[in-house]
C-alpha cells in the first residue's frame, strides 16, 4: 500500500494532517533526527573551544558549514540517516555517522572526525533533542494557540459583560451571572495554567553513560567537564543549546521536568473540556447560535440541524491527548537502576499527546468564532424565573432579623412555578424599610447579577 493521508493509521498524519503542519516538523522523526544533529554540531564546536591541543579551534568556514548541516538539514538528509541506520541498527550512531560522511571533502574537519560524539553516552544526544523537542513545540505551536482562545474569551467576557445570563447549578435554575462573566472565569483559570506551561524549566543533561562523566576524564581527568557540559547546554543557540542544565541524572535525565510539562498541559485540556462542555450546552439551550457556512450538512437525514461539532471534536481530542500525556508523566520518570529503554518508545509519541491537544484547540477557537448570541432566548429563560429572587428576598428579611426568612420563601417557591405577583405580595407583607421593598419590588431576574458585569470587564 502506498501511504497517503487516507492509509495513515493515526489520524493526526491523516484526516487531521493538514491542521498539524506547524507541529509535524517539530515532533516528528525527523524533527528528531534534526534536533539531534543540532546537538551533535554544537558539543563538536564547543569540544573544538575547549582548550585541548589535540583539538584546535574550528576555522570560521568549518563552522559556518556544520551550522549550515542543522539549518539546511532537510527530509532527504533524515532518509540518509535512515539508509545508514539499516546497517547500524543504532539511530544516534547512524546520526553520528552521517555527520561524519558530511567531512569527508573537507580535511580539516576529517582531521577531527573522532570528536563527533566525543565521550558521549545515546541518552546524552537524545535527552537534548527531546528537550528542544519540546521547548519547540511549547513555544512556537502550544502556547500560541491556547493564546487565541484566550484572546477570543477575553473579548467575548468583555463584549457580554452586561449581558444577563440564568445561572444552573445542579441543572436548575440559580442566581443569575451575565455570558462575560462565565466567559471571564474561563479565562482566569486557562491563563493560570498556560503561566503554568510557560514557567516549566526544559532540563538537558551532557554527564555520560551513568552521569558520572567517567569516560570524559579518562580522556582529560583535569577539565572542568562539568563546567563544559552546563556551558553546552546553556549557551543560547546556535553555538549552544539554550537549555536548563541538569547536574544529576543516571545515564536518562530523570523526566521530571517532562511530567511537570505534561501535567500542566492535561491540566489545561481538563479546563477546555469543561468549557467545550458548558458552551455545547449554551447552544443546546439555545443561549448561542452558530454562524451557517455554505454547502455545510449538519445531518445525513435531518436538514435543519446545526450541530456544535467544533466543540464536540474538541472533547475528545483532548481527552485523548490527556489519555496519552498522563501515560507519560506517570512512566517517564521511572526506569530500572540507571537505564531501561522503555522510555525511548514512549518518548516518540510526544507528537501524538501534544497534536490531538492541538487540534483540539484549533477546533475550539473555530467554534468560539462561529458563535452568535441568542439574546431572546437569555431574555425568555430569566423571566421564566423569577423562582431565583427568593434568594435576595430571604437575605434582606435575614438582614432585619425577620424570623424563619429561608423557610417562608422556600414554602413559596421551592418546586413551584413562581410569578413576579407571588414575590411581590410577599415583599409588600414584610415589615422591613420602604426603601429596601421599593429595591426587592424593582429587582428581576435580569438586573440580579450581582458584580457579574464588574467581574467580567475586569478580567
Amino acid at each position: 500500500m502506498t501511504f497517503t493521508t487516507i492509509s495513515a493509521l493515526s489520524p493526526l498524519d491523516g484526516r487531521y494532517a493538514s491542521k498539524l503542519a506547524t507541529l509535524r516538523p517539530l515532533t516528528s522523526e525527523l524533527g528528531y533526527m534534526h534536533r539531534r544533529v543540532q546537538v551533535e554540531v554544537a558539543w563538536f564546536i564547543a569540544l573544538s573551544d575547549a582548550g585541548f591541543a589535540e583539538f584546535k579551534p574550528l576555522s570560521p568556514g568549518a563552522r559556518t558549514y556544520l551550522l549550515g548541516l542543522v539549518k539546511n538539514f532537510s527530509e532527504a538528509d533524515g532518509n540518509a540517516i535512515k539508509e545508514i541506520e539499516k546497517t547500524t541498527n543504532h539511530d544516534v550512531k547512524a546520526v553520528e555517522y552521517w555527520i561524519k560522511s558530511k567531512f569527508e571533502a573537507r580535511p580539516e574537519l576529517l582531521k577531527a572526525s573522532e570528536f563527533v560524539h566525543f565521550a558521549c553516552t545515546s541518552e546524552d544526544i537524545n535527552n537534548t533533542s527531546h528537550a528542544l523537542q519540546l521547548r519547540s513545540s511549547r513555544d512556537v505551536v502550544v502556547l500560541p494557540a491556547l493564546d487565541r482562545i484566550l484572546f477570543k474569551l477575553r473579548e467575548m467576557a468583555h463584549a457580554y459583560a452586561d449581558v444577563p445570563m440564568l445561572s444552573r447549578t445542579h441543572g436548575q435554575t440559580a442566581s443569575p451571572t451575565t455570558v462575560g462573566k462565565e466567559m471571564a472565569n474561563v479565562v482566569v483559570r486557562l491563563n493560570a495554567a498556560c503561566e503554568r506551561i510557560a514557567a516549566v524549566k526544559i532540563l538537558a543533561k551532557m554527564n555520560g553513560a551513568v552521569g558520572n562523566y567517567n569516560a570524559h576524564l579518562s580522556a582529560w581527568p583535569d577539565f572542568d567537564w562539568e563546567a563544559f557540559a552546563r556551558k553546552v547546554v546553556e549557551t543560547p543557540e546556535p553555538m549552544g543549546l539554550g537549555l536548563s542544565f541538569q547536574p544529576y541524572s543516571i545515564q536518562i535525565e530523570p523526566h521530571d521536568y517532562m511530567a511537570e510539562l505534561f501535567d500542566a498541559v492535561a491540566r489545561v485540556n481538563t479546563i477546555l473540556i469543561d468549557l467545550s462542555r458548558d458552551i455545547w450546552g449554551y447552544v443546546s439551550l439555545g443561549y448561542f447560535k452558530q454562524k451557517l457556512k455554505a454547502g455545510e450538512i449538519g445531518s445525513s437525514t435531518m436538514p435543519h440541524k446545526v450541530n456544535p461539532i467544533d466543540f464536540e471534536n474538541a472533547e475528545g481530542n483532548l481527552g485523548l491527548a490527556n489519555a496519552v500525556l498522563n501515560h507519560l508523566s506517570a512512566k517517564l520518570p521511572v526506569s530500572r537502576w540507571q537505564r531501561d529503554l522503555t522510555d525511548s518508545t514512549v518518548l516518540r509519541n510526544i507528537g501524538v499527546a501534544l497534536g490531538y491537544g492541538v487540534l483540539a484547540y484549533q477546533s475550539l477557537t473555530t467554534g468560539l468564532n462561529k458563535l452568535e448570541l441568542n439574546q431572546a432566548a437569555l431574555e425568555q429563560d430569566l423571566n421564566n424565573a423569577w423562582e431565583v429572587l427568593a434568594e435576595p428576598i430571604q437575605t434582606v428579611m435575614r438582614r432585619y432579623g425577620v424570623a424563619g426568612a429561608y423557610e417562608k420563601l422556600k414554602e413559596v417557591t421551592r418546586g413551584q412555578r413562581v410569578t413576579p405577583e407571588d414575590l411581590h405580595a410577599l415583599i409588600r407583607s414584610l415589615e422591613i424599610p420602604q426603601a429596601d421593598k421599593d429595591r426587592l419590588l424593582a429587582m428581576t431576574p435580569a438586573t440580579y447579577i450581582g458584580k457579574a458585569a464588574e467581574l467580567a470587564k475586569r478580567v
